[in-house]
C-alpha cells in the first residue's frame, strides 16, 4: 500500500507504516528541519510544502497514487494547553484540507491523529465536525484513544486516533454488515454514513478497532510475561530489559551545549507521533484491507 503522510513532521507515521510492509510516496511538511530530516531518510520521496496548494489533479500529475493518506494534523487550537480556538483556529482550522484531501483523492482509507480533547473540546463539537467533515465524503470512520503506554513507552502521551474507509459494500476484507457490539479496551467508536450525531458516541468495536484492541491486549500480555517470567519488578534485569527498548529520554541533548539544531530536534520529537502504534494500526489495516 502507498502512503500519502500529511503534516509529516519527522516521519512518526511512515516509519510506523513502512514496518508493516507499506510504502511512502510522497510528504506534505512546510516546516525547514523537517523537511531536512525527511529528505535524510526518505531521499527519494517527494515533499509537498503547503497542503492547502496540493491537490488530487496535481498527484496524478506527479505520478502519486496513494492507497492510504495519514494526517496528525495540527493541535495548538486544539490542546487544553492553547486558547481553544477549534477548528476554526488558524493552525488546527488546516483539518479541512485533510477532509478536502480525503474526498478528492479517495484512497482505500485514512489514518489522522490529535489529541484527545478533539473529542470533548467545545462540549463535542469539534469531534462532530471531524465526523461529519468525513462523512460528508462518503467515508466511515472508527477512533480510538491509544497512550503511548500502550505499546511500552514509560509514559503516556494518550492521543486519538481516527481510521476512515469508504463506506457502502465495496470495501475489501470481509466487513461484516452490522458491527459487534461490546465494551471497548479504552475510548472508541465508529460513524457510519445514515447514523446521527448523538448515535455516533458509543461503544461500537468495528472490524479495524478490533483487530487493533487484540493486538494491543497481546502486546501488553506479552510486555507483562517478559517483566514477571524473566525478571522480578524492580529488579536489576527488569530495569535493563525495559531501558533496552526504550530510553526515558531521547538523546538529543537536552541539557547540552554546542548540540547543533537542539531546540528543532525536540520540537520534532515533542510533534511527532510514536511510530509503534502506527506500526500496530497497519498491522490492523492490512488484516482487513490487504
Amino acid at each position: 500500500m502507498k502512503v500519502l503522510d500529511l503534516f509529516s513532521g519527522i516521519g512518526g507515521f511512515s516509519v510506523g507504516l513502512e514496518a508493516t510492509g507499506m510504502e511512502t510516496v510522497a510528504f506534505c511538511e512546510p516546516n525547514e528541519y523537517c523537511q531536512k530530516v525527511l529528505r535524510k531518510n526518505w531521499p527519494e520521496v517527494p515533499i509537498y510544502d503547503d497542503v492547502r496548494e496540493l491537490t488530487a489533479d496535481r498527484l496524478v500529475r506527479d505520478g502519486i497514487y496513494p492507497d492510504i493518506i495519514t494526517g496528525g494534523f495540527p493541535c495548538q487550537d486544539l490542546s487544553v494547553a492553547g486558547q481553544q480556538a477549534g477548528l476554526e483556529g488558524e493552525r488546527s482550522g488546516l483539518w479541512s484540507e485533510c477532509a478536502r484531501l480525503l474526498g478528492e483523492i479517495r484512497p482505500r482509507c485514512a489514518v489522522f491523529e490529535n489529541v484527545t480533547n478533539l473529542l470533548t473540546g467545545d462540549g463535542g463539537d469539534w469531534f462532530k465536525r471531524v465526523l461529519w467533515d468525513i462523512s460528508s465524503v462518503g467515508y466511515d470512520a472508527e477512533w480510538h484513544c491509544i497512550p503511548a503506554s500502550a505499546i511500552g513507552a514509560p509514559h503516556r502521551r494518550d492521543r486519538v486516533f481516527i481510521v476512515a474507509y469508504p463506506n457502502g459494500d465495496d470495501r475489501r476484507g470481509g466487513y461484516r454488515s452490522e458491527p459487534r457490539r461490546g465494551k471497548a479496551w479504552v475510548e472508541s467508536g465508529r460513524c457510519s454514513k445514515g447514523q446521527s450525531i448523538k448515535q455516533t458516541y458509543t461503544d461500537v468495536a468495528d472490524p479495524i478497532i478490533q483487530g487493533l484492541q487484540g493486538r494491543l491486549h497481546r502486546r501488553e500480555d506479552k510486555e507483562r510475561q517478559s517483566e514477571y517470567g524473566h525478571a522480578g519488578r524492580g529488579s536489576t534485569a527488569h530495569r535493563q530489559s525495559r531501558e533496552n527498548t526504550w530510553a526515558v529520554e531521547p538523546d538529543v541533548g537536552r541539557v547540552a551545549n554546542g548540540i547543533p539544531a537542539r531546540s528543532h530536534r525536540l520540537k520534532g520529537l515533542g510533534n511527532a507521533i510514536v511510530p509503534q502504534i502506527a506500526t500496530v494500526i497497519g498491522e490492523a489495516i492490512w488484516d482487513n484491507f490487504g
